[in-house]
């Protein structure tokens, strides 16, 4: 599969073949569970104080006492706490138990839950391969809501690396059939409903995504631009190319992108095939106080032996 490369004016330079990484089978369950994986990360851990709720002086007596017994005056067998009391008479309510007033929750979340999900690491290249062939698909993209031009897909110039200024990169876009799309990436709509109280008050949309070669101009251009997000090729993950798990980003690569993702072989399965070679170390006797004392003993006589000889 070969696909154009537009020049900043929108004519065409030529065309080049897909990597093979694009080659992939789509896999929506993949690529979901690696978002999720992602997204894991990022949970803070949360949790009760340990002693939540049990920092009452309430006990539980089951004896068939006339003292602080609960056998017989029709009352549940909880544990209470006590205000007065005049004899065996009391008068207290229940604490601790999980059905009181003030009492403990039955299952708190707990502070040392694992949040992070684990995912291997050859199962996490093919779903971001599986999510890159998705964004050469024009229906997946065309499904999840984006505005395309009609020449889609397509790849970008090495040019567009060098422009320094927000207002420059926003106008070539604009001029390569992305207008539309820059109108709906900057579209902000209020929440409703509870998420509003836990910062989450505005739904924003996901615009294009520009894949670079590298580190250049064009990170720091792009960046202010509503919706849209620029990242280094080696740093592609399945939530960038599928937000929400949701296949079909509109994404445009760069030359140098393409070029990166051939030579480096990036995201494919590398296997290691160098088997390691142990070195052997011969076993040596460890040395004890006698040997060390023969050893010397032995040298000092052969030093001895020798300056008598060349005398």
């Amino acid at each position: 599969m070969q696909v154009p490369i537009i020049k900043q004016d929108n004519s065409e330079k030529g065309k080049k073949e897909v990597p093979k990484q694009f080659l992939e089978p789509v896999r929506a369950d993949l690529i979901k569970r690696a978002v999720e994986a992602i997204q894991s990360h990022n949970r803070q851990p949360y949790g009760a104080h340990p002693e939540a709720g049990q920092r009452h002086s309430a006990e539980l007596s089951r004896r068939r006492h006339n003292y602080r017994g609960s056998y017989g005056f029709g009352i549940s067998r909880v544990p209470r706490k006590i205000h007065t009391r005049r004899g065996t008479r009391f008068f207290w309510v229940g604490a601790v138990s999980p059905g009181c007033v003030g009492g403990r929750r039955a299952h708190p979340p707990k502070a040392e839950k694992i949040w992070s999900k684990k995912l291997n690491i050859n199962e996490r290249r093919k779903a971001i391969r599986s999510a890159l062939a998705a964004t050469m698909i024009k229906e997946e993209v065309v499904e999840r809501g984006h505005k395309l031009p009609d020449n889609y897909p397509f790849i970008l110039d090495s040019s567009f690396e060098s422009i320094e200024k927000t207002k420059d990169f926003k106008s070539i876009l604009e001029k390569i059939g992305l207008k539309d799309e820059l109108v709906r990436a900057s579209r902000k709509t209020y929440r409703a409903g509870k998420a509003r109280l836990r910062g989450r008050k505005y739904k924003k949309a996901k615009g294009p995504l520009v894949v670079v070669s590298g580190d250049c101009a064009l990170v720091k251009s792009g960046i202010n631009i509503p919706g849209i997000d620029v990242v280094d090729v080696k740093n592609l993950n399945a939530e960038l190319l599928a937000p929400g798990a949701d296949i079909g980003r509109l994404t445009l690569f760069t030359e140098g992108s393409f070029d990166k993702l051939t030579n480096d072989n990036l995201f494919m399965n590398k296997i290691n095939r160098k088997k390691l070679v142990k070195k052997t170390v011969e076993p040596t006797k460890k040395e004890t106080k006698k040997s060390k004392l023969k050893s010397s003993s032995k040298t000092k006589k052969a030093k001895v032996e020798k300056a008598e000889i060349k005398e």
